[in-house]
């Protein structure tokens, strides 16, 4: 077994009563991304030591001072040689607190689709902000994209502190300046440290070289966030994926709803409407891998039998008969294009909603965002590669759909290219 999946098996294999969180890392070209979760990863003893003396001889024939812990992340050949990262890399590592999946997302603007995937899946976003340079324009869209991807807490690291001479004026400058900047976003939680990421201060250790700062390590952080209270508990929502039926002697008139719990808490005995039909049943067992379960929370795949047996498939949806969703073929959603060939409006497009697959025609294109002052472009509505704006489409069946503020699984949806299957645009719905 390589390293990598050994480590995988490892986080696996760990104490199953500790929380996970999920983060990502992002910023502008050479913040220090890599070089963060290396020294994170390096200072929690998370990396073996064979991988630590394979960066250090990478490190030495670079001709480098010291061990480039940026290394452990990126792993594609282009990366190690160009010294920047290309493709999101995951990385596992867990404390005695707490266990953790990192997206180490790319910082330059031809990349920025890659940081759209790191997010779409994460708890918290981790921006970093070299401290000589302050706010740049990829910070500003990073910023952007993690507030309309809806992650809720933010912590802004002003790296590089070590080469402005630790200077607590430079800090207060850069935190006034992103302040101003996110009051205009939606982030339920922002947080600021200084760190420097290269020598570890206010990373894992409090830094003695910065007695000012009276706040908490970015590791201390990442064990005590409170992220549990994110997910959806009030709506019910459960995307049907698959149709169980094994049609054999031991289970001859078995038929399970197989799926991911989208929001809300289901239980055994609840009252749920099947829709498009609006049918209605209770749920006679909630079953998983691991045996039977009296409720099932957002984020668990399980398998629901309903007492009744009623005519379900993949796309249909079980709900609370007076708590459901939007249904509509006519949707405004906020998209980031993420394909070099240009959004085309009266184009149509394949769309994938939860376990829906439909095709849609782009109505119209309202505005587009300026991404260093958050206005809105109204005489240029011309969406092309990272850029973000507002349309609206028309889609070929109903969906069965939140607000993405209220719901991120039911609220999501991405737009395919039929001609390339490429994926070309990643959407929020208003």
């Amino acid at each position: 077994m390589n390293e990598e999946k050994l480590s995988t098996f490892n986080f696996q294999l760990s104490t199953p009563h500790r929380s996970l969180l999920r983060f990502l890392t992002c910023g502008s070209v050479d913040d220090g991304k890599s070089t963060l979760i290396g020294r994170l990863l390096y200072d929690t003893k998370s990396i073996f030591e064979d991988q630590y003396e394979a960066i250090k001889q990478s490190s030495e024939q670079r001709g480098e001072e010291g061990v480039n812990l940026a290394l452990l992340t990126d792993g594609l050949r282009a990366e190690r040689e160009q010294g920047i990262t290309i493709d999101v890399a995951y990385r596992y590592f867990s404390t005695p607190e707490r266990k953790f999946i990192i997206a180490d997302t790319p910082g330059h603007i031809q990349y920025t689709r890659n940081m759209v995937t790191g997010a779409s899946s994460a708890n918290l976003a981790i921006i970093l902000i070299d401290a000589r340079h302050g706010i740049t324009e990829q910070t500003c869209r990073h910023s952007l994209i993690a507030s309309l991807i809806g992650i809720k807490h933010v912590i802004v690291c002003i790296n590089k502190m070590d080469l402005v001479g630790y200077k607590k004026e430079i800090f207060e400058k850069i935190r006034f300046d992103y302040e101003q900047f996110s009051s205009k976003l939606q982030i339920v939680d922002l947080q600021f440290i200084p760190i420097s990421a290269l020598n570890g201060d206010n990373v894992v250790d409090k830094s003695p070289n910065m007695p000012w700062y009276g706040g908490s390590t970015l590791l201390y952080l990442l064990e005590n966030i409170h992220v549990a209270g994110d997910e959806n508990l009030i709506d019910c929502r459960f995307p049907v994926q698959y149709v169980i039926r094994p049609q054999n002697d031991e289970h001859h008139d078995y038929r399970g709803y197989a799926g991911k719990v989208a929001g809300g808490i289901f239980k055994t005995g609840d009252t749920v409407m099947a829709l498009p039909s609006g049918t209605v049943s209770k749920i006679k067992t909630i079953e998983t891998a691991d045996g039977s379960f009296e409720e099932a929370e957002p984020g668990m795949s399980v398998t629901m039998l309903l007492e009744d047996k009623i005519d379900l498939s993949r796309g249909d949806m079980l709900v609370r008969e007076n708590n459901q969703p939007s249904i509509g073929k006519d949707i405004d959603i906020m998209i980031c294009w993420l394909n070099e060939k240009k959004l085309v409006v009266g184009g149509k497009y394949a769309i994938k909603h939860t376990t829906q697959d439909a095709r849609c025609i782009i109505k119209d294109v309202l505005y587009k965002i300026n991404i260093n002052t958050l206005h809105r472009i109204e005489d240029d509505k011309q969406i092309g590669l990272n850029d973000i704006g507002r349309i609206t489409i028309q889609t070929t069946r109903p969906l069965f759909f939140d607000n993405y503020r209220k719901n991120r699984h039911t609220g999501s949806l991405i737009l395919i290219d039929e001609a390339t299957n490429e994926t070309v645009g990643a959407g929020m719905i208003i």
